[in-house]
């Protein structure tokens, strides 16, 4: 076994080396086929979004190429290509994984997920509903991974402490194996000639103790088959609930700031989208999308009975739903009395959430009108909350100690120190969301976003409500396999220009694609989350391929209702804006000069 795995791991070190020699000469044609600049464009967009697909390199390191490649290929110079990795969209994302290091410093986290667990109750259907509301909460907040990470745990506790451990199973068979055997034995039971009038009776209560035993070995397969499936169930609503809820904040998950930093460099005087206007859109279905995957999860592994709910419990089930009650409330009861210091951070943490979503709401004045406009975004006001958490004391402060000479003059430790935010923040996915704005810039000044859009002629007859249904199709089955943050780097600039052919809000195609990028939930590989589910051996491929594929087209249906019906009123999707206009009209006025520029070099060829 030893040996396979090093031959595998072999194997792959040989292709990734493959990937990253070969991939450059063969993309050699594209700078031939294209203009020169678009097609040194393009080449850098096929060559890192074959690594990326691949992680021939870390992803945080493709990112890095456009510094490198672009300078070198007369795309961009370097004044223009190192900005982009440090817009304020970046610092919006900073501040939200910065407030999340604070919030997993004091446990804060836990707490609130053990509470909403002990309000809920310990039913399965209720549990894994508890289970999915407090991951998706967490998740829009904390990373997505993280925030399986640490649910994952919690639920594996009060699994054992409803069914036991997972590996009891094999007890149970060999139960199973017992009375099978018994009743074999009772068959070769031979009856005195003497006692043949008592033998009838025997007989008669032999049989009613091969029933009953048949009963017993049928229970039991129905618990264990119960058991089974509602532990797959606990596990896999909790990656599922984690990518649903990244989706309900700009903050929440990578692809949700890569639009909105796509948007200022595509159409820079579109200000529709921002912390507030993307919850009012992203919350409500977020809720529904929880919902409904919940009767789904809960039907499909047994939470659910349609068909007893009349049924009376076993005692079993009450006696393992209550050590199951006593478990939680345990486990918030070693957390002791609320901390000073998490009272701080829950305070932080709302304002954090207030002053975002009502610095600019759109329906009413917000309060950055009161300052001159364009000077403040969310990336000041995350930030603005953020720095105070790294001064602001862990310790309730004590006046006294202002005038007492005699006090000692120890150090105060604040909410969150530089070290622990060095340590918990994921500086990699700052450099991978620079690459993704360092890439839609390499398009728009290359005119290689001109270019593709004078290829989508065939596609303008679709109709957008259409067209919206298959870009949710195709970037979440494509998200299966790749990242979700090269996914949307992808495809974001085709869809700004598949819009303005459309002559339909780029909003209208490129929020669909954003939202289908986190709709993940086919395979382990699609995301984190998944694997770190799938890694806990409980789970099967078949098991989230089962499942995940009805969550994928109820995401695709649900998102489709919501970008033609509350969507339109506070995106203004019904009309083609202004700032989509201007975008147009450079467009067409380059069109025919690269046109030209086709036709000459493909003359040439």
């Amino acid at each position: 076994m030893a040996a396979l795995v090093a031959l595998v791991k072999k194997a792959w070190s040989v292709r990734r080396v493959l990937v990253l020699l070969c991939a450059p000469l063969a993309l050699v044609p594209v700078l031939l086929s294209l203009p020169p600049k678009e097609g040194r464009c393009l080449y850098v967009i096929l060559l890192m979004a074959l690594y990326w697909c691949t992680e021939a390199l870390p992803l945080a390191v493709t990112a890095l190429l456009p510094i490198v490649l672009f300078p070198f290929l007369g795309i961009l110079p370097s004044n223009k290509v190192c900005p982009q990795y440090f817009l304020d969209t970046n610092f919006l994302f900073l501040s939200g994984l910065i407030m999340a290091s604070a919030i997993e410093e004091w446990n804060l986290h836990r707490r609130i997920a053990l509470r909403v667990l002990m309000l809920v109750g310990v039913q399965p259907a209720r549990l894994i509903l508890g289970m999915m509301l407090t991951t998706s909460f967490l998740s829009m907040w904390l990373s997505n991974t993280a925030s399986t990470a640490m649910m994952l745990p919690i639920a594996n506790a009060i699994l054992k402490s409803l069914f036991g451990e997972k590996d009891n199973s094999k007890n149970m068979n060999r139960e199973h194996e017992e009375i099978q055997a018994s009743l074999q034995q009772n068959k070769l039971y031979t009856v005195p000639t003497e006692m043949q009038f008592l033998a009838s009776t025997e007989d008669k209560d032999l049989t009613e103790e091969k029933e009953v035993a048949s009963d017993a070995l049928s229970d039991l397969k129905k618990e264990e088959e119960y058991k089974t499936n509602i532990w797959k169930g606990f596990l896999i609503s909790i990656p599922y609930a984690a990518s649903i809820g990244g989706t309900a904040t700009l903050t929440g998950t990578a692809p949700n700031l890569i639009l909105l930093g796509q948007l200022k460099s595509y159409f820079p005087e579109c200000d529709v989208v921002n912390f507030g206007s993307w919850f009012m859109f992203a919350f409500p279905l977020m809720l529904i999308f929880l919902l409904v995957g919940w009767l789904w999860i809960s039907i499909l592994y047994g939470g659910i009975n349609l068909r007893g709910w009349r049924t009376k419990k076993s005692n079993i089930r009450v006696d393992a739903e209550a050590r199951a009650r006593e478990v939680i409330k345990e486990d918030y009861q070693k957390l002791g009395p609320t901390k000073f210091a998490e009272q701080a951070i829950f305070f932080f943490f709302c304002m954090f959430a207030i002053m975002l979503f009502s610095r600019d709401p759109k329906f009413i004045p917000g309060w950055a009108s009161l300052f001159a406009p364009g000077f403040i975004s969310d990336a000041v006001t995350g930030i603005t909350i953020v720095i105070i958490l790294f001064f602001f004391p862990s310790q309730k402060p004590s006046f006294r100690w202002w005038f007492d000479f005699k006090a000692p003059n120890t150090e105060m430790q604040p909410l969150l120190t530089w070290r622990k935010a060095q340590e918990t923040v994921p500086w990699n996915i700052i450099l991978l969301l620079g690459g993704g704005f360092a890439m839609a810039k390499g398009c728009e000044e290359s005119g290689l976003s001109v270019w593709i859009g004078g290829r989508l002629h065939p596609l303008e007859g679709v109709p957008p409500p259409v067209a919206v249904i298959l870009i949710t199709i195709v970037i979440a089955l494509f998200t299966e396999f790749a990242s979700n943050t090269a996914t949307i780097i992808i495809f974001l600039p085709v869809l700004a220009e598949l819009a303005i052919r459309l002559k339909v809000n780029p909003l209208y195609l490129m929020i669909p694609g954003t939202i289908g990028c986190s709709y993940a939930f086919m395979l382990p590989v699609s995301t984190p989350p998944n694997s770190i589910a799938f890694s806990s051996g409980h789970l099967m491929v078949k098991d989230m391929a089962r499942t995940g594929l009805l969550m994928n087209l109820m995401g695709v249906l649900l998102l489709s209702l919501a970008m033609n019906t509350w969507a339109k009123s506070i995106f203004q999707l019904g009309t083609f804006p202004a700032w989509a206009n201007i975008h147009a009209e450079n467009a067409t006025s380059l069109l025919p000069a690269v046109e030209n520029v086709t036709f000459s070099a493909l003359n040439k060829i």
